[in-house]
């Protein structure tokens, strides 16, 4: 998995995300809170990154996703 590097992104990437963005359409039509959507979403991708990669290659990813947090680049 790519964190950062000049890697190509998984050629199964663009599905994955079209099934997640499915799942996130569905539980929202469930009424679901935005919250627990997110929730429940962060902490499934943290145990498919723990056992998929390593301690360090997790604390990077999160790391990126806190300064894009900082940056402001989420809310462009």
């Amino acid at each position: 998995m790519p964190t950062g590097s000049d890697e190509a992104p998984p050629a199964d990437l663009s599905h994955a995300g079209a099934v997640v963005d499915k799942a996130i359409e569905y539980m929202v039509g469930q009424n679901i809170e935005g919250l627990s959507i997110a929730s429940a979403l962060l902490g499934g991708a943290l145990a498919v990154l723990s056992r998929s990669v390593a301690d360090e290659a997790i604390i990077s990813i999160l790391n990126n996703a806190i300064t894009s947090v900082k940056t402001g680049e989420l809310r462009r």
